[in-house]
C-alpha cells in the first residue's frame, strides 16, 4: 500500500512543503529512502524502525521505500522521522489515511517512540497556515513556538503512541494554547543607572538608540566601553509582535530558541569573539545558515576589540551595514538572510590601549599606533555613524553612591522620539532616521543658511565623504527629535558633526 504524509523543509528562512510517500513492496527487509536526503534524513532508517516496534506497533519485514518530494529540494536534520513513522503505519493498515490528509507532521523520534525537539518549528508552521493545513503536529516541546501562528491548530505529540491515540480517536489531545506574546517587562541585563560618568557616552548610546545609528567607541581598557554597549538593547524600544516574530523565526531556524522561550521578547544582543570566521559573522555553511549578523536583527551586535577582527570580517559587513540583507550565493542557489542590525563596535586607540591617555604613557610608536588603525578601512569607518572617545573614569564619580539616570527614564526619551519617526515615515518601508535614502534626507533634513555655512566649514575641515555627509544629516534629525523639534538648528548639526572622528581614514 502507498501512503502519504506531508511534512515540510526549512530553506534559508522559508518553508518547503515536504509530501513523504512510503510504499511497501516486495523483496529483502530494509527501508530505502530518496529525494535528496542528507545524513541525518538516512538514519531515520534505524531510528523509525526502533520507535515503531519499541511502541508497539507492528513494522513489516518488507522493503520500504520512503520518497521525500519534491526531490529537488535538499532534506537535512531529523524532522521527517515522525510523517515517516505515520507513513509506516498507514502503509501497513494500522492508520486511516484520512486522519491525517489536512495536517503538517513535523518531528523527530527517539528508540523508544519519544517525540524530540526538531529547529525550525515556527516557519513551518507558517508555511502551513499560508498552504491551507488546518492541523500542524509538532514535537510537545515546540508546541508553543508553532501556536505563535493564528488560525491553525497545532497538535503537541509527546510520543509516538500518545499521537496513534489522537489519530486513532482513542484519546484525543488538546490543541496547544498561544502563549502570552506581550514584550512587556522584558528582564535588562545591564541597567544605564549602573554606569558611573561617561555622561557624554551615554548621550551619544540615546543618539543611537533613537534613530537606530551605528556608534564606535575608543578609549583605554578598563573605561566602560563593553558595560556601556551592554546597556544599549536596554533604551531600545519595545519590539512589536511583528519583530517579535521575525526574530524568533531566525533563532528558530538557528536552532538557537531556548526550550522555555517560544517567543524573543527582548532584542538581541550578539557579541561574537574577534576570532570568528567569515560564514559564522555573516552566515554560510554547504547549505547557508544564518550567522551572527541575521541573529543580531532588529537588536545589537557589538564588536570588541574591532581592530582585532580579520580584515575579511570585517569588510563583509559593508554591504550589509547598507542593504540591511545578506546574501549568499553557493552552487545549489542563494540566499538571503534578514540583517537589520544595529552595530555597536569597541576599540582601543593604539596596540596597548593608552594612546592619547592623560595619565598612563602610550608605549607604542607612531607606526605602531598608525598601522593599528588602519586595520579598520575607510570606508568601513565612513559607515558608522557616531565615533565617541571614552576616557578613563575619575575616582570622584566611581565612588559616587547617587544613582543615575534609569534605562527606563533614557527609553522614555527614545520611544518619543522614534514616534516621531514612525509618523514621519508612515506607509514606507523606513523605520527609522538611520534607515533613510537620498530622497529623504532632502526632504526631511532642510538647512537654513547657518547651518548651511556650519556644514561647508565641516565638510572642508573634516574632509567628509558624500556618505558622511548625509550621516550628519541624519544624526542631525535624530538630535532635532530628541529635542521634539522640527526644525534642524545649528546645536543640533553641531553635536552631529561632533560625532565624526576628527580625521577620516583613507
Amino acid at each position: 500500500m502507498l501512503a502519504r504524509v506531508n511534512s515540510c523543509a526549512v530553506i534559508g528562512l522559508d518553508g518547503v512543503i515536504v509530501e513523504v510517500e512510503v510504499d511497501t513492496g516486495g523483496g529483502l527487509p530494509k527501508m530505502v529512502i530518496v529525494g535528496l536526503p542528507d545524513t541525518a534524513v538516512q538514519e531515520s532508517r534505524e531510528r523509525v524502525q526502533s520507535a515503531v516496534k519499541n511502541a508497539g506497533f507492528y513494522y513489516p519485514r518488507k522493503k520500504l521505500t520512503v520518497n521525500l518530494a519534491p526531490a529537488s529540494v535538499r532534506k537535512e536534520g531529523p524532522a521527517y522521522d515522525l510523517p515517516i513513522a505515520v507513513g509506516v503505519l498507514i502503509a501497513t493498515h494500522q492508520l486511516d489515511p484520512e486522519t491525517v490528509a489536512d495536517a503538517l507532521i513535523i518531528g523527530e523520534l527517539s528508540l523508544d517512540g519519544g517525540v524530540r525537539h526538531v529547529k525550525g518549528v515556527l516557519p513551518m508552521a507558517a508555511l502551513a497556515r499560508q498552504e491551507g493545513y488546518r492541523t500542524v503536529i509538532v514535537p510537545a516541546v515546540d508546541a508553543a513556538e508553532a501556536a505563535l501562528i493564528p488560525d491553525i491548530t497545532v497538535i503537541p505529540a509527546p510520543t509516538l503512541n500518545a499521537l496513534y491515540d489522537h489519530l486513532s480517536g482513542l484519546t484525543p489531545l488538546g490543541p496547544a494554547a498561544p502563549p502570552d506574546h506581550h514584550p512587556e517587562n522584558v528582564l535588562v541585563e545591564t541597567d544605564f543607572s549602573e554606569i558611573k560618568g561617561q555622561e557624554h557616552v551615554k548621550r551619544a548610546l540615546e543618539v543611537a538608540a533613537a534613530g537606530g545609528h551605528n556608534l564606535l567607541m575608543i578609549g583605554p581598557p578598563g573605561a566602560g566601553k563593553t558595560l556601556m554597549a551592554r546597556a544599549l538593547p536596554s533604551i531600545l524600544p519595545a519590539m512589536t509582535i511583528d519583530e517579535a516574530l521575525d526574530v524568533t523565526r531566525i533563532y528558530s531556524v538557528a536552532d538557537q530558541l531556548p526550550s522555555d522561550v517560544p517567543l524573543v521578547r527582548a532584542r538581541p544582543f550578539r557579541s561574537p569573539h574577534h576570532t570568528i570566521s567569515h560564514a559564522g559573522l555573516v552566515g554560510g555553511g554547504n547549505w547557508p545558515h544564518p550567522g551572527e549578523i541575521s541573529l543580531a536583527h532588529r537588536g545589537v551586535l557589538f564588536l570588541d576589540e574591532l581592530p582585532e577582527f580579520s580584515s575579511k570580517v570585517l569588510e563583509v559587513l559593508r554591504q550589509p551595514l547598507e542593504d540591511k540583507v545578506v546574501t549568499i550565493s553557493r552552487a545549489q542557489g542563494s540566499l538571503t538572510f534578514p540583517a537589520n542590525f544595529q552595530l555597536a563596535a569597541a576599540m582601543n586607540p593604539c596596540p596597548c590601549g593608552y594612546y592619547g591617555d592623560p595619565t598612563r604613557p602610550c608605549t607604542c610608536s607612531s607606526t605602531a599606533v598608525t598601522r593599528y588603525q588602519k586595520r579598520i578601512s575607510g570606508p568601513l569607518m565612513d559607515r558608522i555613524d557616531i565615533h565617541i572617545q571614552v576616557p578613563r573614569v575619575e575616582y570622584q564619580k566611581l565612588r559616587d553612591l547617587k544613582p543615575g539616570e534609569t534605562s527606563a527614564e533614557v527609553r522614555a526619551r527614545v520611544e518619543a522620539a522614534r514616534a516621531r519617526q514612525r509618523e514621519r515615515f508612515a506607509g514606507t518601508e523606513i523605520a527609522s532616521n538611520a534607515d533613510m535614502r537620498p530622497a529623504q534626507i532632502r526632504q526631511y533634513c532642510v538647512l537654513d543658511e547657518d547651518c548651511q555655512t556650519l556644514m561647508k566649514t565641516a565638510m572642508r575641515q573634516l574632509q567628509l565623504t558624500a556618505r558622511a555627509y548625509h550621516r550628519v544629516l541624519k544624526l542631525s534629525r535624530t538630535i532635532a527629535d530628541l529635542a521634539g523639534v522640527e526644525a534642524i538648528t545649528q546645536v543640533h548639526l553641531a553635536e552631529a558633526i561632533q560625532y565624526r572622528p576628527k580625521l577620516e581614514l583613507t
